[in-house]
């Protein structure tokens, strides 16, 4: 169905480097202080993403309160969701230069300072400043950096911790809405999303938690990693002499730049050893701009680090298969998210009222999906069982079902379908491991953050489309129809290239062997 691990395994390592000295693993790397970094990216989960899937919630009462359009309020919930991934690339940038916990740190403050702004909104369009903009740059800020510590802690079970930490989301489903249901009900919208800006502090604490691993400890995974991941990217979007020519992935460069910076620093530290005999004021002054010089070598050494992904000569989009995998997200996050938002008015119109009330298609989609996660996680870090495969099988499982929804009119097959739903869509789990796998660790921050752009503005656009067609047919079958044929081509797509990528080079061969 796809290229397995074999298939598109190439080994661009240098075996005299590798072989020449053991390399004592790191034991933070898959156990220690891994495990921290898992139970903080669940947390950020829970926060962030159980959060908006229980906004809901918060869109009735912003409906009663301001008496404007379903249409309208529906933006706050969608203008946070996507904004929450459509900032995914300047986040990487953030992540560049500063890290993953100075980044989350920020953003847990952030998202805070969103919903507690949002306490005091006094029309829809202020709500979509304080909550849309305001805390979807912010619940983006923590997200980005919790997923990609995940991959930079985890070499062999990688699969199975993005499984762990994602199920914040399920559970953060469930708890999210029954806290704002009961702080809704006992104290007021406002004064709910006040409580529920303070408890958002603790994404901060989060981010305190995201202890960066030393650039050796990084150097040394990647040459430890048997199954290099990095390599199978290159593998399918380059050959070896296209990357080291254009530079990239090359090392030349960077240690340039390193020799380069540390000359900068060391004039500057001469500077201060020479000065000491100086005044005090002249002291602090040096060390003022050996901080600054120092800050500035970071800033250009990340800003040069997100350039060259996106717009250098051997960007990320030089690989025509994570282009394909992008040109998939755009159309995958929407065909999740839309049977969360029309089930109810699904049930509503099927007479099944009183059979949801006692278990909801909802709560069974979020239940079966932190499973789901889970049990994918783990199938794929078997070394028999490509995660190519399992992303793609379970893909066709979730389209499959959005085009069988709108079929079913029973409760029981309605149930059984977001049973479905919910299992297969913990594919979400892999996909940080997929795109890993395209471009490697170094590369995943900026690369995993175009993924989530995509999935953004699929997200942002998904919801009021399928309103819209609502609209115009009182129906919400068309809605599901073209989510999921939008969906397969998608899925079509990252079949296609891949196997465009395989027959290239025998073409090549083919033409050589006639001249």
């Amino acid at each position: 169905m796809y290229a397995s691990r074999e298939d598109i395994e190439y080994d661009f390592r240098d075996d005299s480097k590798v072989g020449s000295k053991p390399i004592k693993p790191n034991p933070n790397i898959d156990g220690g202080w891994a495990w921290m970094i898992v139970l903080s990216s669940f947390l950020v989960h829970i926060l962030i993403m159980g959060s908006q899937m229980a906004l809901g919630i918060l869109n009735m009462e912003w409906l009663e309160e301001f008496n404007q359009s379903r249409g309208l309020t529906a933006w706050v919930s969608s203008l946070s969701m996507g904004i929450t991934l459509i900032v995914g690339p300047f986040i990487g940038l953030f992540i560049s230069m500063c890290g993953c916990r100075t980044t989350a740190i920020i953003g847990g403050m952030l998202n805070a300072l969103g919903w507690i702004l949002s306490a005091y909104a006094s029309n829809v369009h202020y709500l979509f400043l304080t909550f849309g903009v305001t805390a979807g740059i912010g619940s983006g800020m923590v997200y980005l950096p919790a997923v990609v510590m995940v991959g930079q802690y985890f070499q062999k079970r990688r699969a199975l911790a993005q499984g762990l930490s994602t199920t914040g989301t399920g559970f953060g489903a469930f708890l999210m809405t029954a806290l704002l249901k009961y702080l809704c009900t006992e104290f007021g919208w406002r004064n709910a999303m006040f409580i529920q800006g303070a408890i958002s502090l603790n994404l901060c604490v989060c981010g305190a938690l995201m202890r960066p691993l030393s650039p050796k400890d990084l150097s040394e995974k990647y040459v430890a990693r048997s199954d290099s991941e990095e390599n199978r990217a290159k593998a399918l979007s380059h050959s070896t002499e296209t990357i080291k020519s254009n530079g990239v992935f090359s090392e030349e460069p960077e240690k340039k730049e390193e020799a380069a910076n540390e000359e900068v620093l060391g004039s500057v530290q001469h500077i201060d050893i020479g000065g000491k005999s100086g005044s005090g004021r002249s002291m602090y002054g040096l060390r003022i701009l050996k901080t600054v010089s120092q800050l500035t070598v970071t800033v250009r050494k990340g800003f040069a680090l997100w350039y060259s992904s996106y717009f250098g000569a051997a960007s990320l989009f030089t690989n025509r298969v994570f282009v394909a995998f992008i040109i998939w997200a755009l159309f995958a996050y929407s065909s999740f998210v839309i049977p969360f938002i029309h089930l109810p008015e699904i049930v509503k119109q099927y007479n099944l009222s009183r059979q949801d009330n006692v278990f909801p298609l909802t709560s069974i989609i979020a239940t079966v999906h932190i499973f789901g996660k889970v049990i994918l996680g783990i199938i794929s870090d078997l070394p028999c069982i490509s995660t190519w495969n399992v992303f793609l099988i379970a893909n066709f499982t979730l389209v499959t079902c959005i085009l069988t929804l709108p079929l079913m009119q029973t409760y029981v097959g309605l149930a059984v379908v977001c049973a479905l739903i919910g299992f297969s869509s913990g594919y979400f789990s892999l996909m940080p491991v997929v795109t890993e796998d395209l471009v490697g660790t170094k590369h995943l921050a900026n690369a995993y953050g175009i993924i989530i752009c995509a999935n953004g503005i699929s997200a942002l656009f998904g919801p009021p489309f399928a309103g819209w067609i609502y609209d115009i047919t009182q129906k919400y079958d068309f809605s599901f129809y073209i989510a999921g044929l939008l969906y397969m081509v998608g899925i079509i797509f990252l079949l296609i290239q891949p196997c465009l990528q395989k027959k290239q080079p025998r073409e090549k061969s083919t033409e050589e062997a006639q001249v």
